[in-house]
Formats: C-alpha cells, structure tokens, sequence
C-alpha cells in the first residue's frame, strides 16, 4: 500500500520518470541500454508509466537528485497477455529487446531482425553497443573511439 507522500510514476512528468530510470541504471550498461531503447523509441516509457509498471524509489543518499525507478519487468507478460499495454508489432519487439537486455528475458533474434524498421534497427543497434560498453571503448593511445553505433538525436 502506498504511503502518503510516496512518489508514483504516474505523478511524474515523462522526463523525470527517464531520468529517474537512467538514475537506476548508471553502470550497468545492459540496464542504461534497455532504458535508453525505451526512451528513444518514443512510446514506451507514458505506457509503461500509465500501466504502473514502473516503480517509484527514493534511496536515502540521493534524495536530493530525485527518485530512482525501474520497470517491473517480470510483470511485461501479463500486462501484455491483458491488454493493459499494446503496440506495434516493431514496437513489441523493441519492448522485448529492453526486457532481454535488462532482464535477461530471451529474444528470438530472427524475429527481431526480421520485424523490425530502420529506425527500429538503429535503436536496438545503439542499445547492443551501449549494453557492450562500446561507448567506453579506448584506442592504445587511450583516446576514447565513441559507440561503433550512436544513439540518434531526439528533437527537443
């Protein structure tokens, strides 16, 4: 039951829920990906806030930079099998690539490859390379080389 004061996802407006993810996810690449995928792909994060499967946490440390939040993940299945969230068939598979990288959900490639657009294929491209640190990566000379694939530019 929730508390008088607790933060809801609901309550919050889509920037501070993707900042509040991103919060949660900074270092683990695989996470950072699966979020950064849902965020990119436009639709994810208002129907996954609406049906409550993003979670809401403030960590006593860092209060002060906002809540924390993760979506439940192991709740995707049923919300899905319910109708309480939809998509596109592309869109689906973009949902199930974030649930596979952030939650080891398997994913049938071929599927995935097959039904998806370009724009599509840019973003689960961007998130494979950000969940294997290739935005980290170094030359011999240390010279950081950037991700092998960039997340695209989202309009203001």
């Amino acid at each position: 039951m929730p508390m008088i004061g607790e933060p809801r996802a609901v309550d919050l407006d889509l920037l501070d829920v993707e900042s509040a993810l991103l919060r949660a996810a900074v270092g683990d690449y695989a996470l950072e990906a699966a979020v950064l995928l849902l965020a990119n792909a436009g639709g994810w994060l208002p129907r996954l806030q609406a049906a409550g499967l993003i979670a809401i946490a403030l960590d006593g440390d860092a209060a002060g930079d906002g809540p924390w939040a993760a979506v439940q993940w192991a709740d995707l299945d049923r919300a899905l099998r319910t109708g309480r969230i939809a998509g596109s068939s592309g869109e689906l598979r973009l949902l199930r690539a974030a649930a596979g990288l952030a939650d080891g959900q398997p994913v049938d490639l071929a599927d995935l490859t097959a039904g998806v657009d370009r724009a599509e294929l840019s973003l689960v491209l961007a998130a494979l390379a950000h969940a294997a640190g290739s935005h980290e990566h170094r030359t011999d000379g240390d010279d950081l080389l950037g991700p092998v694939v960039a997340w695209p530019v989202r309009a203001p």
